[in-house]
């Protein structure tokens, strides 16, 4: 009975990877340009370990235990917890009634001159100027609209709410058109030609096959916008982000790992009814 060379039992072709060359190259490739970025933004992690600042991460850890639980101060947090939900609701909302119309009109399948395979002139500069301005919203951050509403209506929760439906009307009308486009575009072209009108062609041709990844979607940038509640209570616009700026200026270290704690209670209730949308849209 023959036995196989010696190189052959050695070698497993079936276990190598034949582009590994190729992705050394470009993951050396990708270090090469990320080290001048991370000069310049003087990105130093080793300074986390000197003596000096260990010392001080451990003291500011040790003042969050225990945390807070007083029975005012735990009603006073489920007033604000739920101040911040509907503060990233009702901003999500009104972003949804500015993000889907200009979604739609940004939207190349649902344009009858696009039927002969190039676009109106009038319907493409029409759709440029929305996708323009769906740049400009979502290019201003969150933050940043916060503080100009906070100079107009002064502080409270109107300038947070504000604040999201302006920055997520860019992203989510962005992010819709893109979905809508991705799909199959023959239903929504069949319908145009018959006659069907934009909003038609969206409920009966685009929304069905669309319908998960839209929801999906819609609901992760809910959790976000809990997120950015809290970032913008701390200029004003209220909720657990203003009750968490207080506390770390008294260095209350267990109202801060209270609050936090509740936020991340709400961040995992947001990405479980994403999970239970997905399920049943799926």
């Amino acid at each position: 009975m023959s036995r196989a060379p010696a190189s052959t039992l050695r070698t497993k072709p079936h276990l190598r990877d034949p582009a590994w060359q190729g992705r050394v190259l470009s993951l050396s490739l990708g270090l090469l340009l990320l080290w001048p970025m991370l000069q310049l933004s003087e990105f130093k992690p080793w300074l986390l370990l000197t003596p000096e600042n260990l010392a001080v991460t451990g003291r500011f850890v040790g003042a969050f235990f225990p945390p807070a639980h007083s029975a005012e101060f735990l009603t006073m947090l489920a007033r604000e917890a739920w101040r911040t939900v509907a503060m990233a609701t009702a901003g999500l909302a009104l972003g949804l009634v500015l993000a889907v119309p200009l979604a739609l009109a940004a939207t190349r399948v649902l344009s009858v001159s696009a039927l002969s395979g190039r676009m109106g002139r009038l319907a493409s500069a029409g759709r440029a100027l929305v996708r323009g301005l769906l740049v400009i919203l979502r290019s201003v951050p969150e933050l940043v609209w916060a503080l100009i509403f906070v100079r107009v209506v002064g502080l409270g929760p109107t300038a947070g709410v504000l604040a999201i439906a302006l920055s997520y009307a860019g992203m989510l009308g962005k992010v819709y058109a893109e979905v809508l486009e991705s799909g199959d575009a023959v239903p929504a072209q069949a319908l145009l030609r018959q006659g069907a009108g934009r909003l038609q062609v969206f409920f009966y041709a685009l929304l069905p096959q669309n319908a998960a990844e839209l929801s999906s979607y819609t609901v992760y940038r809910w959790e976000c916008a809990i997120r950015s509640s809290v970032v913008l209570g701390m200029v004003g616009a209220g909720g657990l982000g203003q009750q968490l700026d207080s506390a770390m200026k008294m260095f209350n270290g267990g109202e801060v790992s209270a609050i936090l704690i509740v936020f991340v209670l709400l961040v995992a209730l947001a990405d479980g009814l994403g999970v239970l949308l997905r399920r049943s849209l799926g």
